[in-house]
């Protein structure tokens, strides 16, 4: 029953983690709009979701998160999630509409269009995570 639970909100936490962590490459991106030489970076969102979900299964079979210490070999045998930090995510670099003289890449209408639109869309993956966890709460109400 735990691993139901655990397969079917791994998609949800994964997109979540990456939202996170492509909100402080863009946050980074707009930061350093006025830094000589600065490269603006990005994350595939697709494609490293791909990679998390994946590798999050895989890793349901195996331990790779933080192991739970048993007192007594009647406890069950704990393993907590293997994380993925936002240093694990594969940056790719913009390839500017018009570069600069001073080698920065950042366009800052796009910068703001994507950091814009990656906060509504991790608005968005909250907000069907908490209905999903309402429903699962509501179910096990009795009534």
């Amino acid at each position: 029953m735990i691993d139901q639970l655990e397969s079917a909100f791994n998609f949800h936490q994964q997109a979540l983690s990456l939202r996170q962590a492509r909100h402080e490459v863009l946050a980074a991106n707009i930061a350093n709009a006025d830094t000589p030489n600065y490269k603006a970076r990005d994350i595939n969102f697709a494609s490293e979701l791909k990679k998390a979900v994946n590798n999050g299964q895989a890793e349901s079979g195996k331990s790779g998160g933080v192991a739970l210490a048993r007192t007594s070999e009647r406890h069950l045998a704990g393993q907590g999630p293997a994380w993925r930090s936002a240093s694990s995510t594969d940056l790719l670099y913009r390839i500017p509409d018009q570069p600069s003289l001073d080698g920065n890449t950042v366009d800052m209408d796009r910068e703001r269009t994507q950091f814009a639109d990656n906060a509504v869309r991790y608005q968005a993956a909250l907000t069907i995570l908490n209905s999903r966890i309402q429903g699962l709460k509501n179910a096990m109400q009795s009534e």
